[in-house]
């Protein structure tokens, strides 16, 4: 098949294929032979830049963890919010704990496959549209990198002004992000210079998503330093409290809603 793919629902069907190649149940994806394949996810750059990786983590139990998910969950409290939950790998040891937690995504394919790992609340849409819905919470959960839902520039007031709007009195967002400027690869530092020249932050990507004959649109996602981020989210509402990062590049960032005047 030839051309740009057909836009579909691509976290949710890779997340589907990867449940049935780990648990043996249901439809697996097959190269010419009896043995299924492992699901792999392609990430295409608007650079032309591809890279695939393995999508099994996304049903990495907690032995399977790194360091920092691990004290991101041990910060959460109260009524908890994972924003991308993907296959609910949070959710789930979240629900263990007796933590009262919803898992939201965009992916319906994706809440499906939470629904089947157990998650018993799940939200189908984005924090915006979640406002409407009512609900409050107590913590705020982007992990898996997630921190790269805040795009840019542009996007970032938006995105904690939703937050805001779904939050309770002292409310925490903790946040995984990664500082992308360690890295001495020109194509790296070539396409953090390329961002800069048009006005964006050096990391901040442009993306789709592909998988088998799917697609997904094009969309940004940031990829920054901690000064960075805590640029962004200065005069939101909200503050920068904690920034952990033992674990460089990689940082866990901690910001609480500021008392109201």
């Amino acid at each position: 098949m030839m051309g740009e793919p057909q836009i579909g629902d691509v976290i949710g069907e890779l997340l589907r294929d990867t449940l049935a190649v780990a648990t043996g149940v249901g439809p697996r994806p097959l190269v010419g032979g009896r043995l299924p394949r492992p699901v792999i996810e392609i990430i295409e750059r608007d650079d032309g830049l591809i890279n695939g990786a393995p999508a099994a983590h996304y049903l990495d139990g907690p032995a399977d963890w790194q360091p920092y998910d691990h004290r991101a969950v041990d910060r959460v409290r109260g009524e908890t919010l994972d924003i991308g939950t993907g296959a609910g790998r949070i959710a789930l040891l979240l629900q263990e704990r007796g933590v009262p937690v919803t898992g939201l995504d965009t992916s319906a394919g994706a809440l499906a496959v939470s629904r089947r790992r157990g998650v018993r609340r799940l939200v189908h849409g984005t924090v915006d549209t979640h406002v409407a819905d009512g609900q409050r919470y107590d913590t705020f959960l982007l992990l898996g990198n997630n921190l790269g839902l805040f795009e840019g520039r542009e996007r970032a007031p938006g995105f904690l002004a939703a937050l805001a709007a779904l939050a309770r009195p002292g409310a925490q967002i903790i946040a995984h992000g990664t500082d992308p400027y360690g890295t001495r690869d020109p194509l790296h530092t070539g396409y953090h210079e390329r961002n800069r020249r048009r006005g964006r932050l050096g990391g901040q990507l442009r993306l789709r998503l592909r998988y088998r004959e799917l697609g997904t649109e094009w969309f940004d996602y940031l990829v920054c330093s901690a000064d960075e981020f805590a640029a962004l989210v200065h005069g939101t509402g909200w503050q920068l409290t904690d920034v952990d990062d033992r674990d460089a590049p990689y940082y866990l960032a901690t910001l609480r809603l500021a008392d109201s005047p």
